[in-house]
């Protein structure tokens, strides 16, 4: 895939630094919750978002690529969608530079997500408008280096 379905810039706090200056890696994890945040409320509008109806996190896998020093520039997070299935589906990312800023790869990351009704405590399949969202933001699985290796 040459073109990301959706990019969003996310600032960087101070909080996000370790005791090196770098970015710390489980602060990753947050800038991607904050990229998911903006693009859910985008790709689904503010009331009909993922977030108000009900979705949790099943998985996380991050493959850091490169050090990221803490700057007030912000990092630009690619992301979409892989792997929709009955109620869950794949969200991938790639944590870079923005472009006015440099070219740098700092992290790719997936997380797998399950549409969920908090109600009945318990997952939920995913409505046809959400799959429709879901496409027109989907694409390639997220190339970690394991899977280049093996196929």
């Amino acid at each position: 895939m040459s073109e990301r379905p959706y990019r969003v810039d996310v600032p960087l706090r101070w909080s996000d630094m370790d005791a090196y200056g770098h970015v710390n890696n489980v602060q990753f994890l947050r800038l991607l919750e904050d990229a998911r945040v903006i693009g859910f409320q985008q790709w689904f509008g503010q009331d009909r978002s993922l977030l108000n109806e009900g979705v949790v996190v099943a998985r996380h896998e991050i493959e850091y690529l490169a050090p990221l020093d803490f700057r007030h520039a912000p990092i630009s997070v690619d992301m979409w969608a892989t792997k929709i299935s009955g109620s869950s589906f794949n969200l991938a990312y790639e944590v870079c530079d923005p472009a006015e800023v440099g070219t740098t790869m700092y992290a790719r990351a997936e997380t797998t997500l399950v549409a969920y009704d908090f109600e009945t405590a318990s997952p939920r399949r995913l409505r046809p408008d959400e799959r429709v969202v879901l496409k027109g933001v989907a694409g390639d699985p997220v190339p970690f280096r394991w899977r280049r290796q093996v196929g």
